[in-house]
């Protein structure tokens, strides 16, 4: 029997069954307690690992996310925002809206440089280029 960490407990359980990094990221995000910004609950985790060590994960995972986010190119979190909200069962705008509404509660307790200004026009960008899509514009070959 091998022993995962939290972290790895918790991206190959829960994680790995969310699709799209902008949908991880919404999940995780709710994840955090309402009172307290810095604190998630995840009964499952903290029952395996301890509060300890499920929060520290958590924590990571987030920041990682977010990094996930900002690094990826733009097309494919336009892709990513169309699968999603169509898991979510609204329109894309509906969904980025939702994304954007969150603000800083998208972002973990402390997150890097710079990064609640990046993450907010990378939404903008997205609900954006939603709002101006011609639905019947051909894609690039790619």
């Amino acid at each position: 029997m091998t022993f995962k960490s939290a972290l790895e407990d918790f991206r190959e359980t829960t994680l790995e069954a969310i699709s799209g990094c902008l949908r991880r990221l919404d999940y995780l995000s709710g994840l955090r307690d309402r009172t307290r910004r810095e604190q998630y609950e995840h009964w499952g985790l903290a029952r395996i690992h301890g509060d300890f060590q499920s929060q520290r994960a958590l924590a990571e995972a987030h920041q990682s996310l977010v990094s996930e986010v900002l690094s990826t190119p733009i097309p494919k979190l336009l892709e990513d925002a169309q699968r999603s909200s169509a898991v979510a069962g609204i329109p894309p705008t509906a969904y980025l809206e939702r994304l954007r509404n969150r603000g800083a509660a998208l972002l973990p307790a402390t997150p890097g440089a710079g990064s609640t200004r990046h993450l907010n026009s990378v939404l903008n960008a997205l609900s954006g280029l939603v709002k101006n899509r011609k639905p019947d514009a051909i894609r690039r070959a790619s």
